[in-house]
């Protein structure tokens, strides 16, 4: 029987409309093809709701989210707010109340894209990060003494506890089994610092670790890290981390990779509602102008079929992107591409036609 799911969209701010407009396009091409059905809701989340209502994600609304099949979002984050607001109120919100325990990175170079690592190709440059999401530094744990004065002092505490370190550690392992390439996962820490964050997620790396035998497993710090993700990116299959240090190192992914406008994301709950996003940002200086590239939006839609059990029709949305990205653009950067955002959406969408 063919599926119905409920897709809730908040397009956000900035260039977010513009590149969930591209990705929505593929989505309802592909579900043609294959007889599935996406219904689409729409809601007006972000800065220009904030600032003419106050509202920044309403109790009202999270029920109606509770009652989805998944999440796709545009970005968050408005000029004329200030920072922190929208991202906590809306990006961290909607993570927390969903339990979207695992932050998603595919760092995948394709073929025709350009990466700033002088002698690596799409052979090289091929894994995943699986980062916490749920706790950690964002938990929001700390506080501020003696504001504005000499001796103001401000705490803000990582939190850490063995369910949640644990759960991610089993989901990398999984992941790393079910991709099946070097199926070897590094653990991304601090230990000789952060002795009792990492000592913790060190001990659970090595327990869960024993019901892997199929899995090597080895450990490094964040900044030998992020010295082999530029020197050696082949070294790595899945990379498992906190919530801070996959924050930063997925970034860093994402320029080896040939930047943010093909970087895509998901926030995953495995048994429960998971949001999809392109990881770059609102990017309101390019808003209106149709120069961004929408591959980041589109690919991250493509994980979230994979993710509802349509694998088939994501490999075919995978496809058109190598596709394009080969074949068709001059160069993956704002403004660079040879082609408007929505053309760059007609060409995957014309792929999955003809394939």
């Amino acid at each position: 029987m063919p599926k119905d799911y409920n897709i809730s969209v908040i397009p956000g701010d900035g260039t977010g409309p513009e590149v969930v407009a591209e990705g929505i396009k593929v989505l309802k091409t592909v579900s043609e093809k294959f007889g599935f059905s996406l219904n689409f809701n729409h809601y007006d989340l972000g800065g220009e709701h904030y600032m003419a209502s106050g509202e920044i994600l309403p109790d009202n609304t999270l029920d109606l989210l509770s009652k989805t099949d998944a999440i796709y979002l545009g970005a968050i984050g408005h000029p004329d707010v200030k920072p922190g607001i929208l991202e906590k109120g809306i990006l961290l919100k909607l993570r927390f109340y969903f339990d979207q325990y695992i932050n998603l990175r595919p760092v995948k170079l394709y073929e025709g894209v350009q990466t700033p690592i002088k002698g690596k190709g799409p052979e090289d440059i091929d894994f995943v990060v699986v980062r916490e999401n749920t706790e950690g530094l964002y938990a929001g744990a700390g506080g501020c003494l003696k504001r504005g004065t000499p001796d103001e002092v401000a705490i803000q505490e990582s939190i850490n506890t063995r369910k949640g370190v644990e759960r991610c550690i089993r989901y990398a392992f999984e992941c790393c089994r079910k991709r099946n390439k070097r199926k070897k996962l590094t653990l991304c820490g601090k230990t000789n610092v952060l002795t009792f964050a990492f000592d913790l997620w060190e001990r659970a790396f090595n327990e869960v670790g024993e019901e892997y035998p199929d899995i090597e497993t080895d450990y490094a710090h964040v900044d030998a890290i992020c010295m082999w993700m530029v020197k050696n990116p082949e070294w790595f299959d899945v990379i498992v981390t906190d919530n801070m240090f996959g924050d930063i190192i997925t970034d860093l992914g994402a320029m080896i990779q040939g930047g943010m406008g093909i970087a895509a994301g998901a926030n995953i709950n495995p048994e429960g509602i998971s949001m999809f996003e392109p990881i770059g940002g609102s990017a309101p200086k390019y808003t209106g102008k149709q120069i961004i590239n929408p591959i980041a939006a589109i690919s991250s839609a493509q994980i979230m079929l994979e993710t509802l059990g349509e694998s088939t029709a994501s490999s075919l949305i995978e496809e058109g992107v190598i596709k394009v990205l080969r074949d068709d653009l001059k160069d993956v950067a704002a403004g660079k591409m040879g082609y408007t955002t929505q053309e760059v959406g007609d060409l995957v969408a014309d792929y999955i036609v003809g394939n």
